[in-house]
């Protein structure tokens, strides 16, 4: 039998490092109650997603990410205080506490659930390449030797980070604004785009004469929640759920992208 010794000084730091993890966890799931309290919910958001978020002609932000915003802002009773980040800038937003809810075309994976918590899916979305019509490609091989522009930590960045060839020339840029302006240049002849973001891309530069090339992925878009949030990852989608049942996401999907929700995963 082994006996384990305690003396005075090792029980101290025990409990020490208990009080330590204790008020960790508390302050971990505070945000509901902080939200509640200061009655404002901090939202990160992008105006560079049309027409998920962008400036409207009265220089507001507008889209369906705003709209679910304010949505869920509302159902809270509360006030939304709209945050603008860039792709690279979502989750960070999350971490330093700068926002409570991060709503900006944000896709889940295994990399990103690692820091961060995720609800159930509030809109449809797709990534994809998008190039000009009159050079032909059929598969990823035939990006090799090409040049691609891409927006930095975005999810089309890492998605096509595991299709292309490595001889193909990624180019980052820092939003999606830049990457398109990059492919109106003539910077590269290809672009990685969410679905939605390329359709406002070829509307405003037919010029372009550009089309839809090889799907990515099908990636649904989520609301990101700061890990260990349990309580607002709850109560949002608790609201999530009623918009699903009632139909407001459909709503939602259909006034700003032509088509309904559909069955989004949890």
């Amino acid at each position: 039998m082994t006996l384990v010794r305690f003396n005075t000084r090792n029980v101290i730091r025990a409990l020490a490092c208990a009080t330590v993890l204790a008020g960790t966890a508390a302050q971990a799931q505070t945000a509901l109650d902080d939200i509640l309290k200061t009655k404002v919910l901090k939202v990160a958001v992008q105006t560079d997603s049309a027409p998920y978020g962008f400036v409207g002609t009265d220089l507001k932000p507008i889209g369906l990410d705003i709209d679910m915003a304010h949505y869920i802002g509302k159902k809270m009773g509360v006030a939304v205080e709209l945050v603008q980040v860039v792709s690279a800038s979502r989750i960070p937003a999350l971490q330093t506490r700068k926002a409570d809810l991060v709503i900006a075309t944000l896709g889940k994976n295994p990399e990103r659930e690692k820091v961060i918590d995720f609800t159930a899916a509030y809109s449809p979305f797709f990534q994809a390449v998008f190039g000009p019509k009159n050079i032909s490609v059929k598969s990823f091989a035939d990006l090799a030797g090409k040049t691609v522009g891409v927006t930095r930590g975005a999810m089309e960045d890492q998605e096509l980070g595991k299709v292309a060839p490595a001889s193909t020339d990624t180019k980052r840029f820092e939003d999606n604004n830049a990457t398109i302006a990059a492919f109106a240049a003539g910077q590269v002849q290809f672009v990685a785009l969410g679905a939605s973001v390329a359709g406002n891309m070829m509307t405003k530069n037919p010029q372009l004469s550009s089309e839809y090339k090889l799907l990515l992925k099908e990636s649904p878009n989520f609301i990101g929640i700061a890990k260990g949030e349990d309580k607002l990852k709850t109560k949002v989608n608790g609201i999530l759920a009623e918009a699903k049942k009632s139909g407001e996401l459909d709503t939602m999907a259909k006034k700003w992208l032509g088509r309904p929700a559909g069955d989004l995963p949890l």
